[in-house]
């Protein structure tokens, strides 16, 4: 749990740390406007925006063209972001303006309590600086309104997103650098700074140490402040934000880790990729989404005029969280698909291709997890119930890699907080590892054609 508290925040936090621990494992950082020299025993990553990554290491023995195994996922999850215009107030309330981000189950964002984090632009001496924020403290709320004054709270709670769904700061005090007192010139100076309440910037010039008037501009997220924690009588829950899908993200950091310092790396011939991407929950399309070219890019620099002979033996695994069955609306689920929190790694299939998985690619990942005493689980929805989608579809239609989806089960996705299964977390890591290890063998051992 303590890997989604303070070192797993948001997309640009949890980019931040996925990087501190590639670099500590010896990986080098790379930079796409440069050229790259990068060679066998190697390990390399590259971000985009701070919100994506790229990682990758090259086997002892790899040669261009030898195969890749990418696993995939993504950094973002459905949250409230802060207004670039922002400023808000009624009846002595400072507020924040908020945009919803992604599908969110909204509900559960009221009464908690929230706060900020994301990236800052800062001006400096040497130009335009992306910072970090992580302000930690309870910070916002968003109060429902009493049961006394909406008696039909319980038989339906609605709201309007855009003037209820509103969080609220703190009392009006006296505004520093009233709009009023500025002149034309001192208002176009603080273009940006003028448009969001004072207190709130001061705030983040304190965490940024700089004037406030040196922001401009920012990406900043509300997330809940509570901390995660283990819950259930044995502790076999885990009690957190945004698992779907910081889970298979850091799973997959670790797992890329365990690979390039675990002893067969030497004598591997294989290229073993992380990708975490941004923007999967509005769609992914976006210079650092995963219908990004950056994995076409990436994977034509590593195996230059063999791009082709590579894709053709690659393979991805699309890591996304599985909704597990719910103990109070079973109804739900497909009868015969029923993932349980705990009960492993859980391939997604789906005939109208909201997922990637083939026969083929289900049956390799099925002696993969047996050969490793994995427990591995499968779901598909009810015919007459939607199926939601992941980047799987999405990168195997515009790269032709081979792909297969798979996930942790967990409850409550999308909303503020949710359940997943402490053991499905060690179990991914151990897939995913065994996948960097041991897949590219039994890969070429298959024929599908």
């Amino acid at each position: 749990s303590s890997g989604i508290n303070a070192e797993w925040p948001l997309r640009p936090g949890a980019v931040a740390e996925a990087v501190a621990s590639l670099t500590t494992a010896g990986f080098q950082r790379l930079d796409e406007a440069s050229n790259w020299d990068v060679k066998p025993g190697g390990k390399y990553f590259l971000t985009r925006n701070a919100s994506t990554l790229i990682a990758f290491s090259l086997g002892g023995k790899y040669e261009r063209g030898n195969p890749c195994q990418l696993i995939g996922a993504h950094t973002d999850s459905p949250c409230l972001r802060v207004k670039q215009r922002s400023k808000d107030s009624s009846v002595g309330y400072d507020l924040v303006k908020a945009e919803c981000y992604g599908g969110g189950i909204w509900a559960t964002w009221f009464d908690r309590d929230l706060k900020l984090a994301g990236k800052a632009i800062v001006h400096t001496e040497k130009g335009l600086v992306s910072k970090l924020v992580h302000l930690d403290h309870p910070l916002l709320h968003v109060p429902t309104l009493a049961i006394h004054l909406n008696r039909s709270v319980n038989e339906s709670f609605q709201f309007n997103k855009e003037n209820e769904l509103v969080p609220v700061l703190g009392l009006i005090e006296e505004q520093l650098n009233d709009e009023k007192s500025l002149n034309a010139k001192e208002k176009q100076q603080q273009h940006f700074h003028r448009h969001h309440n004072s207190t709130l910037m001061n705030l983040l010039s304190e965490e940024l140490e700089c004037t406030a008037d040196k922001i401009m501009g920012f990406d900043l997220c509300m997330a809940d402040y509570t901390a995660a924690g283990l819950g259930g009588i044995k502790e076999e829950f885990i009690m957190a934000p945004r698992q779907d899908n910081l889970v298979n993200a850091w799973a997959g950091v670790e797992a890329l880790v365990l690979h390039a310092t675990g002893d067969s790396f030497s004598s591997s011939p294989n290229c073993a990729v992380l990708c975490l991407y941004d923007h999967e929950e509005v769609g992914s399309t976006s210079a650092h989404g995963a219908q990004t070219e950056l994995t076409n890019l990436v994977l034509g620099r590593i195996a230059g005029d063999k791009l082709p002979q590579c894709i053709a033996t690659s393979f991805l695994l699309s890591a996304d969280q599985v909704h597990a069955v719910h103990p109070n609306y079973t109804s739900k689920h497909e009868g015969s698909f029923r993932p349980q929190l705990n009960g492993g790694v859980t391939i997604k299939h789906n005939s109208n291709q909201r997922y990637a998985t083939t026969a083929m690619g289900a049956a390799l990942i099925r002696q993969l997890a047996r050969q490793n005493d994995l427990p591995l689980q499968e779901v598909m929805v009810r015919n007459d119930s939607s199926c939601g989608s992941t980047i799987g579809p999405l990168i195997s239609a515009k790269t032709g890699l081979r792909t297969l989806d798979l996930g942790c089960p967990q409850l409550s996705m999308h909303s503020i907080r949710e359940m997943g299964g402490t053991e499905d977390a060690y179990y991914a890591v151990q897939l995913y590892t065994a996948f960097y290890s041991q897949f590219g063998e039994l890969d070429r051992a298959s024929s599908d054609d």
